[in-house]
């Protein structure tokens, strides 16, 4: 019972923070990409790939708090769905090249992001 209230506190407030960043869609427009969830994609694989790192070098994070952080927050707070739904939507406006863009940009930002995140454990 207590890990799935770590899980879904973590996931609750990972879901608040990504709909709170969401709304940089409304004010931040470049080439029709939906900014605020490429943004939370690419800052969520850049705090997971440190918790990865740190938990890997050090027990600095137990399994409960790797359970809110990891599973619960960054669960939360990505939103790979809605990157599926906001690329389906692209498409059906007729948008492919933007379609193409947005994906290859959150494939290869949040890969770069994880490493960055990971590699940045380093420095802790």
């Amino acid at each position: 019972m207590k890990q799935l209230l770590l899980v879904g506190f973590g996931g609750f407030v990972g879901s608040v923070l990504r709909y709170l960043v969401s709304k940089l869609n409304l004010y931040w427009q470049f080439l029709s990409l939906p900014m605020g969830t490429l943004l939370v994609n690419i800052l969520g694989s850049f705090v997971i790939g440190l918790l990865v790192g740190v938990s890997a070098k050090s027990e600095i994070i137990s399994p409960d708090l790797r359970l809110l952080l990891m599973v619960g927050f960054c669960g939360g707070f990505t939103t790979f769905s809605s990157f599926s739904n906001e690329n389906m939507m692209l498409v059906q406006n007729g948008q492919i090249l933007t379609a193409l863009l947005y994906t290859g940009l959150s494939l290869l930002l949040g890969f770069f992001a994880v490493y960055l995140g990971y590699i940045s454990s380093n420095l802790l």
